[in-house]
């Protein structure tokens, strides 16, 4: 051991600046960020802001190690150092701010993470945890990579060979990944979530369960309908759930017989009708067409709910109050009817088969009177 460079006054005068510099340093930094922390916190409360919110998290979840790692590396910056320890300091000045950058960036895919789930609504979770995992992978991996090309290290050849095991993979599980990926693009654009009724091909049924390579549906009928998250993407799907509004059109049709103006008046009934139904908005009712055996009417009015049984009574409703009304006008409804006129000659004979032929009355008498001639 040196005992003279143990002695030495300067050294152990360094030694006392460094430490007085750490804490001091330490004591600022940690000062500052709650400060800062705080401030944040109010703004996020006053103008319930989710960035202000994140950032003040982030900033909370802030490193006591790595802070102390910065206070030392400030405090030997004022000391005078060999060349060779200034190099190792800028080296550990990068890689403490890496690690505290990646720790704020991990903190925040976190938090964002957990507040998609906070505000109630139906999610994907399958996707919401895929993407978070994705992003954290990135922020790690990029991290690590850049400290090792600041200590010196040649990364080329390591993001080469990432580059090509990623290729390979790729291509040996080509149709999960698409599944994967259709899933991420489910959770991303949101064409249904998990509740929603859809219709697709003759599927029909609520989304139960959106996982990470199929989507899981209960059909009306009662079973649980699989399909492929890439498969689902490559079908027209009617998502019943986002309907707000229903337009709904139905005819009816009245005999022939009808007089005109109480054929003016059935497009007045059908109005006064759908206006006193609830739920419904009346948009018209015309007297369409000339068909077979009647005059036919089209009715268009709008359900102001999208669910399916409330439609079903106010249509019931209609129709009853509709049948109530008709009657009372003294018009009747048409039904399907065929007139045959035969004009000149006779008409044939019928018979039925198995049925014997029924001999007119004034024949049976004529052959009564001839079977009693010769007794007489």
């Amino acid at each position: 051991m040196n005992w003279d460079q143990m002695l030495n006054e300067q050294l152990w005068i360094n030694i006392a600046i460094i430490l007085g510099v750490t804490v001091v340093s330490y004591l600022v930094l940690q000062t500052v960020l709650r400060l800062i922390t705080n401030r944040l916190r109010k703004l996020a409360k006053g103008s319930r802001s989710g960035f202000a919110s994140i950032a003040a998290e982030m900033l909370s979840r802030t490193s006591h190690v790595l802070l102390i790692a910065l206070s030392l590396l400030i405090a030997l910056k004022v000391v005078q150092l060999p060349d060779r320890w200034e190099s190792a300091m800028s080296h550990g000045w990068f890689i403490a701010l890496a690690f505290q950058i990646a720790l704020w960036m991990d903190t925040a895919a976190r938090l964002w993470m957990e507040s998609l789930t906070r505000d109630g609504k139906a999610r994907n979770p399958v996707t919401t945890t895929i993407i978070g995992i994705m992003i954290r992978i990135v922020i790690w991996t990029m991290m690590l990579l850049s400290i090792l090309a600041n200590l010196g290290v040649d990364i080329t050849a390591m993001v080469a060979s990432l580059g090509v095991g990623g290729i390979a993979i790729a291509l040996a599980v080509q149709t999960l990944l698409s599944d994967i990926f259709a899933s991420l693009s489910i959770g991303v654009d949101k064409p249904f979530e998990i509740g929603d009724f859809v219709v697709f091909g003759s599927v029909a049924g609520n989304i139960e369960h959106i996982g990470l390579k199929t989507t899981r549906i209960r059909a009306l009928s009662g079973e649980q309908v699989v399909c492929a998250n890439a498969d689902l993407l490559k079908q027209t799907l009617h998502n019943y759930k986002r309907m707000n509004t229903r337009r709904i059109v139905f005819k009816f049709g009245i005999t022939y017989n009808t007089p005109s103006d109480k054929v003016r008046e059935v497009a007045a009934l059908v109005k006064r009708i759908i206006d006193g139904v609830e739920n419904a908005n009346f948009d018209r009712a015309h007297f369409l067409a000339f068909d077979d055996s009647q005059l036919t009417f089209e009715v268009v009015y709008i359900m102001q709910v999208s669910d399916y049984n409330k439609y079903m009574d106010a249509q019931q409703e209609i129709n009853l109050k509709l049948l109530d009304g008709i009657r009372e006008m003294g018009v009747q409804f048409a039904f399907p009817t065929r007139s045959v006129e035969f004009i000149g000659g006779s008409f044939p004979e019928l018979s039925v088969a198995g049925v014997p032929k029924e001999t007119p009355a004034a024949n049976q008498q004529q052959s009564g009177d001839a079977r009693l001639q010769p007794n007489a």
